[in-house]
């Protein structure tokens, strides 16, 4: 381990400072504390660093910000951040800045002294920040959990390692795939998604790399599959488990020649794209039963991003339901909040739905809710009650809709739509949920054609793929 750096450390907590200063003195490094930007930057000024360790919120400004300034005239200092704004978007924002390491508050000190010993024996790397609104994206939690997939987002931003997210069913790994799309070097093309639990087995090899006309019955024109249409973007396989063997064949020579060939073509295609996979099975039973591809596995598992359930992850309960209820206000529903007893009572629940489950909640509450602030009763009524005794007849529903309608107070001829675009998308979302996401199902389910489903699922930016397998 290297020895004897000279360590610029910036932390306004002082207690955080003393444990900090007494871990590194203890390995010989030599560690000058600051409180703020302005010490920070005359500190920086008399003396030479070899790593500077700085928080985010100080006495006197956002220490992010700032570092811009310190990265111009200090390009060779290696910078790690410290910070208890513990949020996708702070990592990101940590991530911009070409820093060496983020840790998130609390952290392992040991862990701490580690990446100061690397940071401090070589330069930092060239990282080129990622861009995109991270607060579009809804990733939330400020768990110890949670800030562990969210520095594993960021390190993959910058390159095009192989990610397999894991976990469970609604704890949003589509989400995962999403923000690796967004915020990283590919978010300039296509985001294609596939989930192999939707797909026929038979129609699952030209759903991946496409088909000529007349490859097989029905072929009736040339089709491109999702690895053309992902080029220069990311190819999202979801539900990775439930690939049939044959397809999972394919899928590999693919992944290691980085070509593709139509089902009834000979020519081989160049494909230029970003693979994250997940799945919500153990696939290690499932490689010792022959099921699935060991060969595969590897490829796939070059980075493994694991999902905790919501139930490990309690803490971050009362953040997403607030933000489920903002989701549902911008959605048309009317404005609710938790009072504590509420947010008490939800992070008690074990949520074997996770995350979905939650949100499904939430949009319940939001609908049925009498008064703005939601408490522990309601929330109670909604949860443990049995089934039958909290059925909504038609009665209670349409003096929902009429309590609703009264808050929301739409203007003249607009009332038929205001009330139809309130219960049109939860219905369709429904009917997908009930039906695995089987939109011909799904239709026949509604009493509508499918074409027709097809094109308000569409105009309602409702992905039935979401709802498969589930």
């Amino acid at each position: 381990m290297t020895k004897g750096a000279q360590i610029l450390l910036v932390e306004d907590d002082a207690s955080i400072a003393m444990v900090i200063t007494a871990a590194l003195e203890e390995e010989g490094h030599t560690v000058h504390h600051s409180e703020s930007i302005a010490g920070r930057d005359a500190l920086l000024a008399q003396h030479g660093f070899d790593v500077l360790l700085t928080d985010v919120i100080l006495t006197d400004g956002d220490g992010i910000v700032s570092l811009s300034g310190v990265s111009e005239a200090y390009p060779d200092l290696p910078i790690i951040i410290l910070s208890a704004q513990n949020t996708l978007d702070t990592a990101v924002r940590a991530t911009d800045t070409g820093a060496f390491e983020y840790f998130p508050k609390p952290f392992d000190i040991d862990e701490l002294v580690r990446a100061v010993a690397q940071a401090s024996a070589q330069r930092p790397g060239d990282i080129s920040g990622p861009a995109g609104d991270t607060e579009s994206l809804p990733l939330v939690g400020r768990s110890q959990a949670m800030q562990g997939v969210f520095r594993m987002i960021t390190r993959v931003l910058n390159n095009d390692l192989t990610v397999l997210v894991l976990g469970e069913s609604g704890t949003g790994k589509e989400l995962v795939a999403e923000a690796i799309h967004q915020l990283g070097a590919r978010r300039a093309g296509p985001l294609i998604t596939v989930n192999a639990a939707a797909i026929p087995r038979e129609l699952i090899e030209s759903e991946l790399f496409g088909h000529e006309k007349g490859s097989f019955t029905g072929a009736v024109a040339r089709s491109i599959g999702k690895f053309e249409q992902a080029q220069g973007g990311t190819l999202f396989l979801d539900e990775i488990g439930d690939m049939p063997l044959e397809a999972q064949t394919r899928l590999l020579r693919a992944l290691q020649s980085g070509t593709i060939r139509r089902v009834g073509g000979a020519e081989e295609i160049a494909v230029d794209v970003r693979i994250v996979a997940a799945t919500n099975r153990d696939l290690a039973p499932m490689i010792e039963a022959g099921l699935f591809r060991e060969d595969l596995f590897y490829r796939l598992n070059v980075v493994p991003i694991d999902l905790p359930p919501l139930r490990e992850r309690a803490d971050d309960i009362p953040a997403l339901a607030e933000h489920f209820l903002k989701l549902a206000e911008d959605e048309g529903l009317p404005r609710r909040r938790l009072d504590d007893a509420a947010s008490k009572t939800l992070s008690k629940r074990e949520w074997r739905g996770n995350v979905r489950e939650l949100k499904n909640v939430m949009f319940r509450l939001a609908l049925l809710a009498r008064e703005e602030l939601i408490d522990a009763e309601s929330v109670d009524d909604l949860l443990n009650k049995a089934p039958a005794e909290r059925s909504i007849t038609a009665e209670g529903f349409g003096g929902a809709l009429g309590h609703w309608l009264s808050e929301v107070a739409p203007a003249d001829g607009t009332l038929y739509h205001t009330a139809l675009a309130a219960f049109e998308k939860p219905l369709f979302e429904h009917a997908l949920q009930e039906t695995g996401g089987n939109q011909l199902k799904a239709a026949h389910k509604l009493g509508i054609n499918r074409n027709t489903l097809r094109k308000r699922l569409g105009e309602l930016s409702i992905d039935p793929d979401e709802f498969s397998g589930r």
